[in-house]
């Protein structure tokens, strides 16, 4: 049997998810691997068949998504051309993790595709959304990678086809301990917007991994670190609390590793709006935007409670289901 995989590479957490998922898959299967899109900062350990420039939204510096940059940078004939080009007839399963090349090639060609990713389970019926509802934002999430089979991982599970997050085994395998200090990954921000917000914050010390920075260097009780993974976890293991954007993974991390958590979602960006909601609703603080003067975070601070979840290892009972009921 062959499997074809497609991931989403804008961003970090498609690509830690597939480091656990190929190699179940591989344990079945032939598995090619096809990647899109760009703007992550994580290695990825598997050899890659097929790479696409894809769609890419980019995030801008003051806490939302860049759409005219995102305008001029997408190559939609580019884009056209590689779902014309991409041998679907030759797997047996094909699965994509928020992939638009897989995604569209299958829709235009008729083609079975199985989609597997936290999208999915955001665009579910079931699961929570906004109070502001988007519908423009949901039906760009909806038809970015659509799918007609779709399985989703989410904070709790909101319906069957809904799973838990998958922790990498590196996380798994943490023994998180307490240092005192706070890290903070909020990449739609600049470095010098957070190093003037945080350091209102004087008696905290913060660890800020940024995109921008190409070297470590520090401003009073604020340090900034190039985004490198392995100092990332390691700063996240032993932290008092985390400071990130409402994505997917890290928030889901932090929650595993028993870890304070405060999220701020990304201005104009459905998916993390909704996953604000949903954290929201477990209990976990959320502010809109980072705004001086205001003290936002001094609540969360002084807060002493954790919030229990329960992520157990499902990952290869769920790629065994896919597999036996889609191949």
């Amino acid at each position: 049997m062959k499997i074809l995989y497609g991931i989403q590479a804008t961003g970090n957490g498609h690509i830690t998810r597939a480091t656990e998922i190929i190699p179940l898959l591989q344990k079945k299967a032939q598995v090619d691997v096809l990647m899109s899109g760009m703007q992550n900062s994580v290695s990825f350990p598997f050899p890659v068949k097929y790479r696409f420039y894809g769609l890419s939204f980019f995030s801008g510096k003051s806490g939302g998504i860049d759409y005219l940059m995102t305008y001029h940078k997408t190559k939609t004939l580019r884009f056209l051309n590689d779902l014309l080009k991409l041998p679907l007839e030759d797997y047996d399963l094909i699965i994509q993790d928020f992939e638009p090349v897989i995604a569209w090639a299958g829709k235009l060609r008729g083609k079975k595709v199985v989609a597997l990713s936290h999208q999915s389970a955001v665009i579910n019926d079931a699961a929570p959304q906004p109070s502001l509802f988007d519908p423009l934002g949901k039906q760009i999430l909806k038809n970015y990678a659509p799918a007609k089979i779709e399985y989703g991982f989410h904070f709790q599970s909101y319906d069957e086809a809904i799973f838990t997050p998958v922790i990498r085994k590196y996380v798994r395998d943490i023994k998180p301990v307490n240092k005192g200090h706070y890290t903070v990954y909020l990449p739609s921000y600049q470095d010098s917007a957070l190093v003037s917000y945080l350091s209102d914050y004087k008696k905290v010390q913060w660890h800020v991994f940024s995109r921008h920075a190409q070297r470590k260097y520090r401003h009073e009780n604020v340090a900034i670190f190039p985004t490198e993974h392995e100092a990332f976890l390691q700063s996240m293991a032993s932290a008092e609390g985390i400071l990130c954007g409402a994505g997917f993974e890290t928030p889901a991390e932090a929650l595993y590793l028993q870890k304070k958590l405060m999220v701020v979602p990304m201005k104009m960006q459905y998916e993390q709006q909704c996953n604000a909601m949903a954290l929201e609703q477990m209990g976990i603080n959320v502010i809109k935007t980072l705004s001086r003067g205001h003290h936002q975070l001094d609540p969360w601070l002084e807060k002493t409670g954790r919030t229990e979840v329960a992520f157990p290892d499902l990952t290869a009972v769920i790629l065994s289901q896919i597999i036996e009921k889609h191949a």
